[in-house]
């Protein structure tokens, strides 16, 4: 993949939150390869930025899905116990790292940028240099669950609680045109039944109709419906990733359509 040389007539691809449902996003990236569908720009937050990241560097659609089955969710955190109390999410950063070595955000070949919150001031951060995987670690650390990742005199968590489909850095990367996936638009909430489940739901129900607002500056908002998907169901990931790609691909073949 070549860095465009025009920003003037760049497309950004904005890569939503959403844990297990970030499967969808493969789905999606599927859908681009089939349709042409090519992005100058990309920006994702929590899941999303380790697809972000993944798709920056070149990796193809089928090498994120063998990562995506392979994953534990429940074993990401390698039960490490921080001096917050909580968990560490350091293998998640081992992942990132396995898969693409000890690279940089601004050496990725489509420009990257990676959400994270300073949870010390609330403000979002857009993380545009820097270690990859430590930078992947920060904007999926999940307040109440992960630890916050240390840079400087900043504690950074999941940009969920500022920027969940990270619309504005593509904006300031120079993208015109913008195709954002929001993987909540149609989900709908199940009781939980284990405290994670109750932590994101109230997690990722606080963020939705903020998240509405922002991201109606997109030219194109991709919204699969997830509604019958768990948060955290590892088991549904191939299923997941099909609805992204069955739902996505006539959307982005009618965009490729209209923009010849």
């Amino acid at each position: 993949m070549e860095r465009a040389d025009k920003t003037s007539k760049r497309t950004g691809l904005a890569f939503g939150g959403g844990v297990v449902l970030g499967a969808a996003h493969i789905g999606v990236l599927r859908a681009m390869e089939e349709s042409g569908f090519r992005a100058e720009c990309v920006a994702g937050t929590s899941i999303g930025s380790f697809i972000a990241a993944m798709h920056a560097f070149g990796k193809s659609w089928r090498e994120i899905e063998a990562v995506a089955l392979d994953l534990d969710w429940y074993d990401l955190s390698g039960l490490t116990i921080s001096s917050y109390g909580l968990l560490s999410n350091r293998k998640f950063g081992e992942i990132v790292r396995k898969q693409l070595g000890s690279r940089r955000i601004e050496d990725a070949p489509v420009p990257l940028a990676i959400v994270a919150t300073d949870i010390c001031t609330g403000n979002e951060v857009v993380l545009r240099k820097g270690d990859v995987a430590t930078a992947v670690m920060a904007s999926s650390s999940i307040p109440g669950i992960f630890k916050p990742v240390e840079q400087g005199e900043m504690l950074l968590v999941d940009g969920v609680l500022v920027e969940n489909v990270p619309v504005s850095p593509l904006k300031e990367m120079g993208a015109s045109k913008i195709v954002c996936i929001d993987l909540f638009g149609r989900h709908s909430f199940r009781r939980p039944e284990h405290l994670p489940d109750l932590l994101l739901n109230a997690f990722y129900s606080a963020m939705r109709a903020i998240s509405q607002i922002q991201i109606r500056e997109s030219d194109l908002v991709i919204t699969p419906d997830l509604s019958r998907f768990s948060l955290v169901d590892m088991s549904a990931v191939p299923e997941i990733l099909d609805t992204g790609y069955r739902e996505s691909r006539p959307l982005l073949e009618a965009w490729m359509a209209a923009h010849r």
